[in-house]
C-alpha cells in the first residue's frame, strides 16, 4: 500500500494548488480525482477548469468581439460585410484552452512529483497506526492508500430544479450550457446570479432571445443596490435581456424538443416555451460518497463540511477546504485555503480573511466588489461616507468605447477606512485588486486618493471616487 504525508481529494482550483503547495513545502503528496472528459480521459482541474470560469470565459469574450463587430467597431471607422458566426471554430478554441490549462496542472503535479490518482476518494473507515485509509475507485479498479493527512477539497454540484433532472439536451446546468452545439432562438434561464448571466448574456449576443426568471424580488441582491440598479438598466435597455424577478416557478416541462416553464409573475400565471432552458439556481457541496461518517467529519444540514477558521474539521489529520466548506464558493478563495493548510502542517502561520475575498461577475460591462455594501453597512448602524465616478468621465473609457457603470468606494465616516468598493465597467475584473489590497490593509480612502494613478488609465475612476468621498473629484 502506497504511503503519503497528504492526500488531497479533488483536484479542483483549492485541490491542486493545496496539493501543489504540500509538495513545495517536502510532504510526499497524493492526488485523488475522478473527472473525466466527454471522451472518457481523465482531465484535472475540476469544475473550475473543465465546465466552469475558465471555458465561460472563453465564451463571454468571443460572443463580445462577436458583438462589437456587429454593432460597435463601425462607430471607430471599422467597417465589416459578410460577418459570419462560426460556433463550431468558437468551441473549439473554447476546448483547446480548456485542454492546455487541465494539461498545464498534470504538467504542475510531474514538476512537483505530486502522485495523482484517477477515481473516486473515499474514507475506507477509521484511521490505522496513524494514517487515513482512502479507497479509490475508477470503475472495476480498486485500490487503496494511507495518508497522515487528508484534505478533501470535492468542490460542488449544480442544484436542479425539484424533481426535474438535468438532461444536457433541453434542460441544462453550466457544463450543457458552455456545450451548445447551435444557438437557441429561445433561451431560458432560471436564476439571475453569476452563471445565469453570464451564460444568459453569450448566448443573447450570438443571436437568442434570452429570458432570465429569478426568485428573488431584488436584483443582486448580494452586491451594492447603487451598481445592481444600474446593471439591471444596462441589462434589460442595452442588452435586451427580458429579466423577470419576483417570479415563482411552478412547474418545469420537457415536450419533445420544447421546454414550457410555467410561473406566477405579479399574481398572474404565465408560461414560457424555450428551445433550451439553463437551470442556475446555486450550487450544493459536493460531499456524498466520501464516507465522511465512516471517519467522524460532521456536516451541516445543508451539506457542507463544518470546519474552523484554520479549515481543521476537529477529527485528526482532516481538513476541507473550498466549495465544501462555509464561505463564498469561489475559486480563488479556495485556493487561498488550500495553500493555508499546506503551510500550517508545515508549521507556518497562514490566514485567510473571508471578508477580504473579491467577487466578480463577468457580463459586459463586468461587475466586482470586495468589502461591504451600503445596504449592508446602514443595516449596521454604521456611519459612512461613499463616494463615485462614472466611466463616461474617464478618457480611457471613451476609448474603449464602454463607458457605462462607475466606481463606488464606501468609507467610514470617523476613521475614513475603505469598508467596500464596488464597481460596474470595463474591466472591473482588473481595477478590484487595488481594492482588496487597500482593505486588506486598512487603507483609507484619503491613501488611495494620495496614489498617483497612471493617466489616462480606467484605474483613474478608483481614484476620482476615492476623492469623492472627501466630495472633491477632479473631472466631474
Amino acid at each position: 500500500m502506497q504511503q503519503f504525508d497528504i492526500a488531497v481529494i479533488g483536484a479542483g482550483p483549492a485541490g491542486y494548488v493545496a496539493a501543489i503547495r504540500a509538495a513545495q513545502l517536502g510532504f510526499s503528496v497524493a492526488c485523488i480525482d475522478d473527472w473525466k472528459t466527454p471522451q472518457g480521459k481523465a482531465s484535472l482541474g475540476g469544475t473550475c477548469l473543465n465546465v466552469g470560469c475558465i471555458p465561460s470565459k472563453a465564451l463571454l469574450e468571443s460572443s463580445e468581439n462577436y458583438e462589437r463587430v456587429l454593432h460597435k467597431f463601425a462607430a471607430q471607422g471599422i467597417k465589416a460585410k459578410g460577418v459570419e458566426l462560426d460556433l463550431v471554430t468558437m468551441l473549439a478554441r473554447k476546448d483547446k484552452i480548456v485542454g492546455e490549462l487541465t494539461n498545464g496542472v498534470a504538467f504542475l503535479f510531474r514538476k512537483n512529483k505530486i502522485t495523482s490518482l484517477h477515481g473516486r476518494g473515499s474514507f475506507a473507515g477509521p484511521p490505522r497506526d496513524g494514517a487515513h485509509q482512502l479507497e479509490i475507485k475508477d470503475g472495476d479498479n480498486k485500490q487503496t492508500i494511507a495518508a497522515k493527512h487528508v484534505v478533501i477539497a470535492t468542490g460542488s454540484i449544480p442544484r436542479p430544479f425539484p424533481g426535474v433532472p438535468f438532461d444536457q439536451e433541453c434542460i441544462l446546468d453550466n457544463a450543457g450550457a458552455l456545450s451548445l452545439s447551435a444557438v437557441p432562438k429561445r433561451l431560458g434561464v432560471i436564476g439571475s446570479g453569476v452563471i445565469g448571466l453570464e451564460m444568459g448574456s453569450v448566448w443573447r449576443r450570438l443571436g437568442a432571445q434570452v429570458a432570465v426568471l429569478e426568485a428573488m424580488d431584488t436584483f443582486l441582491p448580494v452586491v451594492d443596490e447603487q451598481i445592481s440598479k444600474e446593471a439591471l438598466k444596462i441589462f434589460t435597455k442595452s442588452q435586451s435581456l427580458d429579466i423577470r424577478l419576483g417570479v415563482k416557478i411552478n412547474s418545469i416541462k420537457r415536450e419533445k424538443n420544447v421546454v414550457k416553464v410555467l410561473f406566477e409573475e405579479a399574481g398572474e400565471t404565465r408560461e414560457m416555451e424555450c428551445d433550451k432552458l439553463v437551470v442556475a439556481i446555486g450550487r450544493l457541496p459536493n460531499t456524498s460518497g466520501l464516507n465522511l461518517q465512516g471517519v467522524g467529519v460532521k456536516t451541516d444540514t445543508r451539506g457542507f463540511i463544518e470546519v474552523d477558521d484554520a479549515c481543521y474539521t476537529g477529527v485528526a489529520g482532516i481538513y476541507a477546504v473550498g466549495d465544501v466548506v462555509r464561505g463564498p464558493m469561489l475559486a480563488h478563495k479556495g485556493m487561498e485555503e488550500g495553500v493555508a493548510v499546506a503551510e500550517r502542517l508545515a508549521g507556518q502561520k497562514p490566514h485567510v480573511n473571508l471578508d477580504t475575498i473579491p467577487w466578480v461577475i463577468y457580463t459586459a460591462p463586468e461587475i466586482a466588489w470586495v468589502g461591504q455594501s451600503e445596504q449592508t453597512l446602514k443595516a449596521a448602524g454604521r456611519a459612512i461616507r461613499t463616494g463615485f465616478f462614472p466611466f463616461s468621465a474617464n478618457g480611457r473609457a471613451k476609448g474603449l468605447g464602454e463607458t457605462g457603470g462607475m466606481v463606488k468606494m464606501i468609507a467610514d465616516a470617523k476613521t475614513d477606512q475603505i469598508l467596500g468598493v464596488h464597481v460596474i465597467g470595463p474591466f472591473a475584473s482588473e481595477l478590484i485588486a487595488e481594492a482588496t489590497l487597500a482593505i486588506e490593509f486598512g487603507a483609507s480612502s484619503e491613501d488611495i486618493a494620495r496614489i498617483v494613478h497612471a493617466h489616462p488609465s480606467l484605474s483613474e475612476a478608483m481614484h476620482e471616487a476615492a476623492l469623492a468621498v472627501d466630495k472633491r473629484t477632479l473631472h466631474i
